[in-house]
């Protein structure tokens, strides 16, 4: 067994509101291995960016408060560490790639100086050193004429290239841990499969453990080890990849991989229809005491909507929380 490198232990983060008090983390206890690709899935505003920001301590305070919980990095609690070993810690043990590169990355700098920027700060690299490090870092994100795009603005590259770049910033000081948050939002297909193979060249060849945060059940096939599903702030299944794609047993979980169309090797064989889930996301401040889930499923019942349901392992390493699973494994 690889050794566990970070653990998240029943966080929860809230944010005042003008409609009351929103808890955006709910309980949230997760770990990552050395070497390891964790997928974090679920739709938009079920908690896997602040999730990201909580580990990166970059939650707002105010509005936004750590209400519980603790982040391990080996035996060090981030969540007590002063914002000085924060700055040592970001960008240098943990990096994130942002979602959307064009608003991450300074227009007014090369991407040269601002990847050599990160290795100034946090290895104190003299400008030279730092500038070649940069170079390097393009080269092994397999930007073209990486001698030349150095010297670039981020407005003069494609989407894809960005992307890269931030690749590249992050993991200019080749950190422990990689978070990246929709890595391949806004590009299309060819683009995505080249980021994907790149994450798994550059974590094969220096041992990254990386956190996939994505609504994209095809992204979480292609990339995870093993699955972290969420919804309104909840962990409300986890397992292997495999576990998750063949057996889900949270309705949630089912929902989003029958999101995802299929193709199949028959051409007569008439594909499966695609199916939606039902409603949206509930405002976090209007949860009730019920599943959170209760509302869009098509299983819930009077203890569903009135009694939260507790988190059961249910195999090994497979854990659920979900009424219906429970009645199912005491029937």
């Amino acid at each position: 067994m690889a050794k566990t490198l970070l653990s998240v232990e029943g966080l929860a983060v809230e944010f005042d509101t003008r409609d009351g008090v929103a808890r955006v983390i709910d309980d949230l206890s997760i770990s990552l291995a050395e070497g390891e690709t964790l997928g974090i899935v679920g739709e938009s505003g079920c908690g896997k960016s602040m999730t990201a920001l909580s580990i990166m301590g970059l939650v707002p305070i105010p509005p936004g408060r750590i209400a519980a919980g603790r982040i391990f990095l080996d035996d060090e609690d981030l969540l007590q560490a002063s914002e000085a070993r924060m700055r040592e810690v970001r960008g240098n043990e943990i990096s994130m790639i942002f979602q959307e590169p064009m608003t991450s990355l300074n227009p007014v700098y090369s991407i040269g100086n601002q990847i050599a920027e990160t290795a100034r700060l946090h290895e104190g690299l003299s400008r030279a050193d730092a500038f070649q490090r940069a170079l390097e870092m393009l080269v092994a994100v397999g930007i073209p004429a990486a001698d030349k795009r150095i010297h670039e603005f981020p407005h003069q590259m494609s989407g894809g290239m960005r992307q890269r770049v931030m690749i590249a910033m992050a993991l200019a000081c080749q950190p422990r841990v990689l978070i990246a948050d929709e890595p391949t939002t806004a590009l299309d297909v060819t683009v995505q499969a080249q980021i994907f193979d790149l994450l798994n060249d550059l974590k094969d060849r220096t041992g990254t453990a990386i956190i996939m945060i994505t609504h994209d059940m095809g992204a979480i096939a292609e990339m995870a080890q093993r699955v972290v599903v969420m919804y309104a702030g909840r962990v409300v299944e986890q397992a292997d990849v495999d576990q998750i794609l063949t057996d889900p047993r949270h309705p949630y979980t089912q929902g989003l991989i029958r999101c995802v169309p299929h193709l199949t090797q028959n051409p007569t064989k008439e594909r499966p229809p695609l199916l939606e889930i039902p409603g949206v996301v509930p405002p976090l401040t209007q949860l009730g005491s019920g599943c959170p889930f209760a509302p869009r499923c098509q299983y819930a019942d009077a203890q569903c909507r009135a009694e939260m349901p507790p988190t059961k392992a249910i195999d090994d390493g497979h854990t659920v929380a979900c009424w219906l699973t429970e009645r199912e494994a005491a029937a």
